[in-house]
């Protein structure tokens, strides 16, 4: 009752209420545009195209554009080309100590920084849209209509227009909506296939018949669990005490105060899923080449590292954990942050400052970081585990893979044949957009003196009702 309560004082508040409206309607006008065909693409060999090879690249491509890029529409590209461009800056920015100083300069170099992502994101929207253009007239499908070089130039103007403005749709979210405009234009395009999940768990539950009620329990139970585990994870961090000492700073004493440094048990949040699916996605689109495909030995390899396969999830979870102490290296110097705290009067109690602290901060962030990264393998896998399971059977040699084949559980092997709708990565998106989303609405609710969603967000009092 509470929460009704609290989600009804969103539109009593006019500014709140604006913001929620324009982050609804821009996010209206991103569904819209998804519905436009970009002009002489046969679609409907398209969709069929990519009902075969979801496993491969263009799968991945397609799960963030919402199914905008099987339809090849004008935002076919989707936000992909922007999180490129965002990620190979964040990855310059180790390496070129211009970009570091940027950084560095507080609200003018984040400024700069975001207009080079721009121009780059544009840079790489007409590549890609020139590449898949070229793809697509070249291919044997069938897929265009009038091949040519208007064609390439209607292609490539259309996808590299639609990026553009589905990135300014993202930035004026930001700025006048509520929540990370961004990352809401993501978790839009997942979502909007949860009304064709919700027809499929029907058609098994009532029409078919395939699923009883101890099966729908289940299914629904291990969901919610799965979720909670999420938030859980999600909202875990490791709290190191740090302790500054009194000093004076001209007529006033500052510092004596104890604080905490928290460490995020998944600093990379969704990152390494992205980088690890997507480096597994591509020996799936190198068998669309007929000179590969009749190579025995080559096809054989790429074919054990396919969906579902036990080499496929071995180096998913390698990769998953690879990715997540590069990346939280990358966010987070132990020995920067070290330095800022001796700088400043800082110290953790029992640790000595300088290096000593910067090897405890290491060694605890090493710790959580691996925590971090088995978390989000298990969070993957569970749903391949799910959908079709992990074919072990196919380890060498033929003997062990007859033993698997008679022994281990059908279920392991083969999954559970339950439709399980959002993966591993689409998932951890969902959540965390809506708890990051919840979280900004809530604090505009207690900073105009209301309650919040939960009972521990309490309210903040204005100086009348304190006396």
């Amino acid at each position: 009752m509470k929460f009704f309560e609290s989600f009804a004082n969103i539109f009593k508040v006019p500014d709140l209420r604006n913001r929620v409206l324009f982050t609804l309607g821009m996010l209206a006008i991103y569904r819209l545009g998804g519905h436009i065909p970009t002009p002489g693409i046969d679609a409907h060999r398209l969709e069929n195209f990519f009902q075969q090879n979801q496993g491969s690249l263009f799968g991945f491509i397609d799960l963030f554009s919402g199914g905008m890029f099987r339809r090849l529409t004008i935002f076919a590209l989707g936000i992909m080309p922007y999180i490129t461009a965002s990620i190979i800056l964040q990855l310059l920015t180790v390496v070129i100590p211009t970009l570091e100083k940027l950084q560095k300069e507080g609200e003018l170099g984040r400024r700069k920084i975001t207009q080079w992502t721009r121009y780059m994101t544009v840079g790489l929207a007409l590549m890609q849209s020139f590449g898949i253009a070229a793809a697509l007239q070249n291919s044997q499908g069938g897929f265009v209509i009038n091949p040519g070089y208007g064609f390439i130039a209607m292609t490539v103007l259309s996808l590299t227009t639609g990026t553009a403005f589905i990135m300014w749709l993202g930035e004026q979210i930001s700025e006048r909506g509520i929540g990370n405009g961004m990352s809401l234009i993501i978790f839009t395009g997942i979502v909007v296939g949860l009304p064709s999940a919700v027809g499929n768990f029907y058609t098994n539950v009532f029409q078919t018949r395939q699923w009883n009620a101890l099966h729908v329990t289940i299914i629904i139970i291990f969901m919610i669990a799965v979720v909670g585990f999420i938030v859980l994870v999600e909202r875990g961090e490791r709290r190191i005490p740090v302790q500054y000492a009194k000093r004076v700073v001209g007529r006033r004493m500052m510092g004596g105060q104890q604080t905490y440094l928290p460490l995020k048990v998944n600093a990379g949040g969704v990152i390494p899923v992205i980088f690890a699916s997507s480096l597994l996605a591509f020996p799936q689109t190198f068998l669309q080449f007929e000179g590969l495909k009749q190579n025995s030995w080559i096809s054989g390899m790429l074919r054990s590292m396919g969906y579902g396969e036990p080499l496929n999830a071995v180096l998913f979870v390698v990769g998953i954990i690879f990715f997540c102490y590069f990346y939280v290296s990358i966010i987070f110097n132990p020995n920067e942050a070290a330095d800022n705290m001796r700088k400043y009067g800082g110290f953790i109690p029992g640790i000595r400052p300088g290096k000593n602290t910067a090897d405890y901060m290491n060694k605890i962030l090493t710790k959580i970081t691996m925590v971090g990264g088995l978390y989000l393998s298990v969070l993957s896998l569970i749903p391949q585990i799910m959908i079709s399971g992990i074919k072990l059977q196919h380890l060498p040699p033929a003997v062990l893979g007859n033993f698997i084949d008679a022994h281990f559980p059908r279920w392991l092997l083969d999954g559970l044949g339950v439709t399980f709708y959002f993966g591993g990565t689409s998932l951890l998106i969902v959540v965390g957009v809506a708890m990051d989303t919840v979280n900004q609405v809530e604090a505009q609710l207690i900073m105009r003196h209301y309650e919040g969603f939960t009972p521990r967000s309490g309210r903040i009092r204005g100086r009348r009702s304190v006396f």
